[in-house]
């Protein structure tokens, strides 16, 4: 069966209502019908490639945990019984350079990795390189970007299924103290790289991208759940000073046109602002993590 995805998208930044991101059960039924052609020409196309390496494919980010709308990836992951082989590496090179040739731009917008089901189920396996597809590029590249426990939470919890079995049977639940660390890691680590190197951010997209996934970050630390980006700008707006609602509010409205923005230099105030805002979120996010019990076993909090 498949798990109904959700847009979860609040009144602030949104329709002000749920709307699904699978229209009912069955397999490749999103609201995009464009989209659904081609996750099923790519899900064909990767089972014939794998044979017997094949196990699933799955939907996960903005698709499962909610604010998937036109201009997001479409994040995936795919589990395998073991490591890609050459042939089968070259043979999925081949398919995503011609996938990336369609002419619906969901093709390109494809982003995830193919993740080994033993590496998958230890999270402490964390870190490792796999094989990955970024989004706007045709090229698989070895990368640690979706090897993260929270990745893992999201497909366990709420990833959709496009073929295979239930995501929770390829793994054991993650407890609420080890998705936090790796959170705090997260926001830590990649705060501490922004703010040492700024230039590389200082365009509209990531400037927009930044505000929007701090806001995400901390609002998931602070509930111990991974959530959308809508949530997540509406939270931040009411936890963290109000001053930063006007910042929040310019990174939401400067989503769409991602392959132009990219290319667009960043508003001057608003990048500065949006590097304090970066100090900011590691600060609080510090902050919460010396309550007592918060990374010993917390539970999970709602706003």
């Amino acid at each position: 069966m498949v798990r109904p995805g959700r847009l979860i998208i609040t009144s602030r930044y949104g329709y002000g209502q749920n709307v699904p991101m699978i229209k009912d059960n069955s397999k490749f039924n999103t609201v995009f019908p464009e989209l659904d052609a081609v996750l099923r020409e790519w899900v064909s196309r990767v089972r014939e490639v794998l044979h017997d390496n094949f196990i699933g494919a799955y939907l996960q980010g903005s698709a499962a945990v909610g604010g998937f709308d036109k201009d997001s990836d479409v994040d995936f992951i795919v589990v395998i019984n073991r490591e890609l082989s050459d042939t089968q590496i070259n043979k999925l090179q081949a398919l995503h350079a011609r996938l990336f040739t369609l002419a619906s731009e969901w093709a390109r917008h494809l982003e995830g990795s193919y993740f080994p089901a033993a590496v998958l189920k230890d999270y402490d396996q964390k870190g490792s390189d796999l094989w990955y597809l970024e989004h706007g590029v045709s090229v698989l590249v070895k990368s640690n970007h979706c090897n993260t426990v929270v990745v893992r939470w999201i497909l366990r919890e709420k990833g959709v299924i496009l073929a295979g079995p239930e995501p929770s049977t390829l793994m054991d639940p993650i407890p609420v103290e080890v998705l936090r660390r790796d959170m705090l890691t997260a926001i830590n680590f990649w705060g501490t790289e922004i703010l040492r190197n700024p230039q590389q951010y200082n365009n509209r997209f990531y400037q927009s991208y930044i505000v929007l996934n701090f806001s995400r970050m901390l609002h998931d630390f602070y509930t111990g759940t991974a959530g959308s980006k809508p949530a997540g700008a509406e939270w931040a707006g009411n936890y963290l000073d109000k001053a930063w609602s006007g910042l929040i509010d310019r990174a939401w409205n400067g989503r769409p046109n991602p392959a132009v923005s990219v290319r667009q230099p960043a508003d001057c105030t608003d990048f500065k602002m949006t590097l304090v805002f970066v100090g900011e979120v590691m600060r609080a996010a510090n902050d919460l993590a010396t309550a007592e019990g918060f990374l010993r076993g917390g539970t999970d909090r709602h706003p």
